[in-house]
């Protein structure tokens, strides 16, 4: 796949990627070798529909799942042959992860539920600036119950990137919500990919989420069928369904 200069080195790097769930007649082939670089401070979208193997690809860059086959590095990490304990640790100092559901803890405000991922880390963020970055700096004291869905995951993206992690990886982060409440979302993850240079990665079945990013990669059948490079990418200001 071609990278966006010579000089620059990919930090994702997947040759030959492949992902087997079960057995014989029974098998299912989620990734079927692919190959990917991915660069610093790149906003890369997946998209394809559902069973296309994104979530599978998020999951092997992400350290949550093991290939079947081939290899994925980042940086000098080999993410194929780590064990637990190294797969643990790389989450935990490397990646920041969202989902499309939020995993808050209802009896803390939104400053708490940041605060314990920076609890853990060597330098994080304060979780009061986190939340400002993602538009919420009126909301730190307020419990979940007073949160829209929305400002949820805003809070769920706060809580991701307030650790400062070099990658963020979002598995259909819109997914649960309406349209303007989605673009308001993918604002906010568009303002930390251009303030904190963090390389992100984005997947959902949504064709207009790709106009903001970097690259588009689309998926089937376990396969990268299509590479768009957008030179002049939209802001996400400008974002409609």
């Amino acid at each position: 796949m071609p990278s966006p200069s010579p000089a620059v080195e990919p930090i994702f790097v997947a040759r030959g990627l492949t992902k087997v769930y079960g057995e014989g007649e029974t098998a299912v082939h989620a990734l079927r070798g692919v190959d990917l670089d991915i660069y610093r401070s790149e906003f890369v979208v997946l998209l394809g529909a559902s069973g296309s193997g994104k979530s599978t690809l998020l999951n092997i860059l992400g350290g949550l799942d093991n290939a079947t086959d081939g290899v994925a590095r980042w940086r000098d990490h080999d993410l194929t042959r780590a064990d637990d304990a190294e797969l643990t640790r790389y989450r935990r100092e490397h990646v920041g992860f969202v989902f499309q559901f939020y995993n808050l803890i209802p009896s803390l405000t939104a400053r708490e539920n940041v605060a314990l991922v920076t609890d853990l880390a060597d330098e994080p963020m304060d979780p009061a600036d986190a939340l400002r970055l993602v538009g919420l700096g009126e909301r730190l004291n307020h419990f979940v119950s007073q949160l829209s869905g929305g400002e949820q995951q805003r809070v769920a993206i706060a809580r991701a990137i307030a650790k400062r992690p070099d990658v963020l990886l979002c598995d259909e982060p819109t997914g649960a919500l309406d349209c303007a409440t989605g673009i308001v979302v993918l604002q906010a993850i568009e303002r930390v990919n251009r303030e904190l240079g963090t390389t992100t990665i984005v997947i959902t079945h949504n064709a207009p989420i790709a106009t903001i990013a970097d690259r588009v990669l689309r998926l089937a059948d376990g396969r990268i069928v299509d590479v768009h490079v957008n030179e002049h990418k939209a802001a996400a200001e400008t974002l409609q369904w």
